[in-house]
């Protein structure tokens, strides 16, 4: 049986000269699903993204190659993703689903956000 695991991370954003702090927090931290399953990964900011739609993108990367945009505004996907990638979501919480899982969706899956504090736009890095 082959299984295909996904690597999901948080992202958290200190705002210098500020007590402003944005948390990005994706679950579950790992997941082992088989080819065919479907899966969802849940994003939840601790204060809503900068813009309307949601400024949330959903990237898959794989070892030695850069991030790959799946879906952006919460919901779109890119060109050229397979539909078996849906994002939803709005306010604070969002999800990404597989469905129909294929081995090469085996990746690492980060959600990014972007937020307005104290007067400018940032994203979230990892720390």
């Amino acid at each position: 049986m082959t299984l295909v695991s996904i690597f999901i991370w948080m992202l958290t954003l200190w705002t210098q000269g500020s007590s402003g702090q944005v948390t990005v927090t994706q679950t579950p931290s790992v997941k082992t699903v088989s080819p065919g399953d479907s899966v969802t990964i849940s994003c939840r900011t601790n204060t809503a993204p900068a813009c309307s739609p949601p400024c949330i993108s959903w990237h898959l990367q794989k070892p030695g190659e850069t991030p790959k945009l799946l879906i952006y505004y919460a919901n779109r996907r890119q060109s050229g993703i397979p539909a078996r990638f849906s994002g939803s979501g709005s306010g604070s919480d969002f999800t990404l689903t597989i469905s129909n899982v294929q081995t090469e969706d085996a990746g690492d899956y980060y959600c990014q956000s972007y937020h307005y504090i104290s007067g400018s736009y940032m994203f979230p890095q990892c720390l």
